[in-house]
């Protein structure tokens, strides 16, 4: 059995989301959500990945 996610997937999305249209920087976006940048890194690298586009 997988450990539980930390965060829930809508914080997943909303944070993945607003790094990709505002051009924000991971780690402030981060920040302002309460996530670890390297958590939030690698969502976005996944949903890349997810969508065809090269890390």
């Amino acid at each position: 059995m997988p450990a539980p996610r930390k965060y829930p997937d809508e914080l997943r999305e909303r944070a993945v989301r607003e790094v990709q249209t505002s051009g924000r920087p991971v780690a402030h976006v981060a920040k302002d959500l309460g996530i670890h940048k390297e958590a939030l890194r690698g969502w976005v690298r996944q949903a890349e990945a997810d969508k065809g586009r090269p890390a």
